[in-house]
């Protein structure tokens, strides 16, 4: 296996060379409770996997989430036994186990490149927050980082779809309003297809979060978010 190429389980670097006439989702994760949901949402695309790969993308904070603290909690390693699911790729990932060198491929410009859509589910606070300023400090964000925003590079233009997942008090904070504007309008899809590439799927308007608190910011349902990559892929 290649030096970038080192997921947590699944694929090998030969595959990235390899098209096939399967659609790509590449499915990420961040540091919220919402984190949880990732494998109801795999296992609810299960009737497509004759023609759809998954590949999943979890940060180090939304590892925290999947350790099989309860029954509602899988493990890490388990996403790989799902339908559909080629890979599951950590923030090592991107540069391990051994030092980069000339001629192996980066991991995150091979992701940008095999996916036909990035849907971020849940998007925590702080993600956005690294998302609007551009930061590429993890596997995650070097991919949105990489993003082939009019399809100049890669000769087709390719949505990221992101879910926001936060406690109320920080959805009604004014800086995740001024970020979420940047993706949501700056650059979304909202004001035309041919010059955005980002889509918001806003959060739920009144629950009881993980937390006790009661009001916005819990993820929109899973099963929406299902429906959104069904459509946006056609399923």
């Amino acid at each position: 296996m290649s030096q970038s190429t080192h997921p947590v389980s699944g694929v090998d670097e030969a595959s990235y060379k390899n098209p096939t006439d399967r659609i790509h989702l590449l499915l990420a994760a961040t540091g919220s409770v919402a984190t949880i949901k990732i494998a109801n949402i795999i296992s609810a695309l299960s009737p497509h996997t004759h023609k759809l790969s998954i590949r999943v993308i979890l940060t180090t904070k939304a590892k925290q989430f999947l350790a099989g603290q309860s029954a509602e909690q899988p493990t890490v390693s388990s996403l790989i036994s799902l339908p559909g699911v080629e890979a599951v790729y950590d923030d090592d990932a991107e540069w391990g186990p051994e030092p980069w060198c000339r001629g192996v491929d980066i991991l995150h410009i091979s992701l940008r490149r095999w996916a036909d859509i990035l849907v971020i589910a849940p998007l925590s606070a702080n993600t956005l927050a690294k998302l609007a300023n551009g930061l590429s400090d993890n596997l995650l964000t070097s991919v949105c980082r990489a993003w082939d925003t009019d399809g100049q590079v890669d000769g087709k233009r390719k949505r990221i779809v992101v879910a926001p997942a936060m406690n109320t008090a920080m959805w009604r904070h004014p800086v995740t309003a001024q970020h979420i504007r940047l993706l949501d309008v700056e650059w979304g899809v909202s004001k035309g297809e041919e010059t955005g590439w980002f889509e918001v799927l806003q959060p739920q308007s009144s629950k009881v979060l993980a937390c006790g608190d009661v009001g916005s910011g819990a993820m929109l349902e899973w099963t929406e978010i299902v429906k959104v990559i069904e459509d946006r892929l056609g399923l």
